[in-house]
């Protein structure tokens, strides 16, 4: 009697790109196209379009919609892609309509039509690069800033990719601030209402409504980062093609569940718990509000979030009393890796911008010291 060999899945590095081989052949063939039709504006520009809105929405998935997917396990992923992909057509078609052609709420078009962002007459084939490289990134589940490597390579001076750090450092502090004192102070009282496995159904209103205010400011602040690649006013056929493309996107997106950076927020504490997943949301969105209102300088709501996600892993472990230093340790390792991808994010993005535009190449080189 024969017996059948068994066949053996390959392992190490050439298992790993077995597993990715079709999200390889995807970024080869963007890779390929870019290469071909950067010179082509009219071709290049929904190329950097559809490849940043793939990319954004799924990096940013763990921000504005990961604690969102992680307490919605059970219901099915349809019934949410509906509910959020709903609130993104009415937030982008009020900007639309209100501000002219602009879906960006004026992150990308101040109110005198001037621009610290413009739309290039041709592209480069490093500006084609910044929304493939995100998807990498992300790929490797690195919650970097959209914001940073999106916008730099369009941006006209350092003054705009300053402005934009400023304004994101500010909230990663504000937020990390805030989260530490929420939940450090307020963890006894937190920990004993959450305690009882028994959820009131209250909460879950609670959540889709809190939940659905955080996606729609996010997108406030955020859709910039998609509809950079675009003309700075939409007409009627720009709009519909760029409300549906991310719209289908956000239903692959709930398909899979947020994809491999849902891990992100999958691996901190108790985020699964639709208490604490609203309450999370509803500061972060508190937060993303203020810093919509007070200025129309781009930021990246990323680094909000993981400032909000660090302070209340400190808070919890600082709050609890057990003792040893296992779960401050790990607290601290998470919060680390977090920031660092962050960083990594924010260096790529300035030296995608230096190659695109001499002007910003020259300041970071007096920055460094070389000039």
């Amino acid at each position: 009697m024969r017996h059948k060999k068994k066949s053996i899945a390959p392992t190490g590095i050439f298992g790993r790109l077995s597993n990715e081989k079709y999200f390889l052949i995807l970024i080869l063939v963007i890779f390929i196209l870019s290469a071909l039709f950067y010179g082509q504006p009219q071709i290049a520009m929904w190329i950097g379009f559809l490849t940043a809105a793939y990319a954004t929405v799924s990096n940013d998935s763990i921000q504005s919609l990961g604690t969102f997917i992680e307490s919605n396990q059970d219901k099915k992923w349809y019934i949410l892609w509906i509910y959020v992909g709903t609130l993104f057509l009415i937030t982008v078609t009020i900007s639309w309509v209100i501000f002219d052609g602009d879906v960006t709420y004026q992150r990308l078009l101040k109110p005198d039509g001037t621009s610290s962002y413009p739309h290039p007459d041709n592209f480069s084939f490093f500006m084609l690069m910044a929304p493939l490289v995100l998807l990498i990134l992300t790929r490797l589940r690195m919650p970097v800033s959209t914001t940073f490597l999106m916008l730099s390579v369009f941006s006209s001076s350092s003054d705009g990719i300053i402005s934009m750090v400023t304004k994101s450092v500010s909230g990663y502090f504000i937020a990390f601030v805030v989260s530490i004192i929420v939940w450090y102070f307020g963890y006894k009282y937190i920990r004993k209402k959450f305690k009882s496995r028994k959820i009131h159904p209250m909460w879950m209103v609670a959540q889709w409504l809190v939940s659905g205010m955080l996606w729609s400011v996010w997108v406030m602040q955020d859709g910039a980062n998609i509809a950079v690649f675009l003309p700075r006013r939409l007409d009627a056929g720009q709009f519909i093609i760029f409300s549906l493309v991310i719209f289908m996107g956000l239903g692959l997106l709930f398909y899979l569940r947020g994809d491999k950076i849902q891990k992100v927020v999958s691996e901190k504490v108790r985020i699964s718990d639709v208490r604490a997943a609203t309450l999370i949301d509803f500061t972060y969105a508190l937060i993303l509000i203020y810093k919509l209102f007070i200025s129309t300088v781009p930021m990246s709501t990323t680094w909000v979030f993981l400032g909000l996600i660090g302070g209340r892993e400190i808070a919890i472990n600082l709050a609890r009393l057990k003792k040893g230093k296992k779960h401050k340790t790990k607290a601290m390792r998470i919060i680390g890796k977090d920031f660092l991808f962050a960083t990594i994010g924010l260096v790529i993005s300035l030296i995608l911008a230096s190659t695109v535009n001499a002007a910003i190449r020259e300041d970071l080189l007096v920055f460094l010291g070389f000039q």
